[in-house]
């Protein structure tokens, strides 16, 4: 969809596949781009709209899907075909997002709850994104982005099952992030959270014990990871941080 966000590999060449007049996204972490703000060369566009996740192809874009007439001086010749080889590694759909945050309050509260729950599992998407990128601030961001939006009125306890269900994994994705922030009391405040909304949830528990053992809460931390530990006797996470009060 030409509203997405992609990060993508791509290198242009005029005649050959030898020497490239550009290469973008080669570096350890390419940045996400957006069709038509990012990427403006009307053939790469069509061209990534066409393709999968993980997709490698090439294309011959003539001039009036390239630099047309004028070319691109001093690269790029008057009406020159160019040839690209590109790489989509990754793309995530923000058009239902662009169409919620333009939105009064007012039109957000009456917005189906199909498309919030769309939007914010979106905005997830995002946050895991950044997360696996390491970049935890901007994921911390994302996640409470997606749990703002699911803070709307319920008409019926479906609908506030519905909106909790979407909830617990950004609350326990945020005391993740906070954790890795090193940030323990605000990880354990979201733990703390999603145990609310799901007694027995296992990485809650585990979470809370993470964040009381990075607290020095020791006695804290065994109770939470002993209630963990009796939901999921042999989960192996829970086992080896247990293993450590037994030293």
């Amino acid at each position: 969809p030409h509203s997405s966000l992609c990060t993508v590999k791509y290198s242009g060449y005029l005649g050959n596949w030898n020497n490239p007049f550009c290469s973008y996204g080669h570096g350890k972490y390419p940045k996400l781009m957006k069709l038509g703000r990012d990427i403006t060369l009307w053939g790469l566009e069509l061209g990534l709209m066409s393709m999968a996740r993980g997709e490698v192809a090439r294309f011959w874009f003539s001039p009036r899907y390239a630099y047309g007439p004028r070319g691109c001086p001093p690269h790029i010749p008057p009406d020159t075909t160019v040839l690209f080889h590109v790489e989509l590694l990754d793309f995530i759909d923000s058009e239902e997002c662009d169409l919620f945050f333009e939105l009064s309050d007012a039109q957000k509260d009456t917005f189906p709850l199909e498309k919030v729950l769309k939007v914010a599992a979106t905005e997830k998407e995002f946050g895991n994104y950044f997360f696996h990128k390491q970049n935890f601030g901007v994921a911390k961001h994302r996640y409470k982005r997606a749990l703002s939006i699911l803070d709307r009125s319920c008409s019926s306890e479906a609908e506030r099952s519905q909106i909790n269900t979407s909830k617990v994994p950004l609350l326990l994705n945020l005391s993740l992030t906070y954790l890795k922030l090193e940030c323990p009391e605000r990880a354990l405040k979201y733990g703390k959270k999603a145990l609310e909304m799901d007694q027995g949830n296992v990485k809650a528990l585990f979470r809370c014990g993470q964040a009381c053992l990075c607290m020095r809460e020791y006695n804290k931390s065994r109770d939470f990871l002993t209630r963990a530990q009796q939901i999921q006797p042999f989960n192996r996470d829970i086992n080896n941080e247990l293993k450590k009060w037994a030293r």
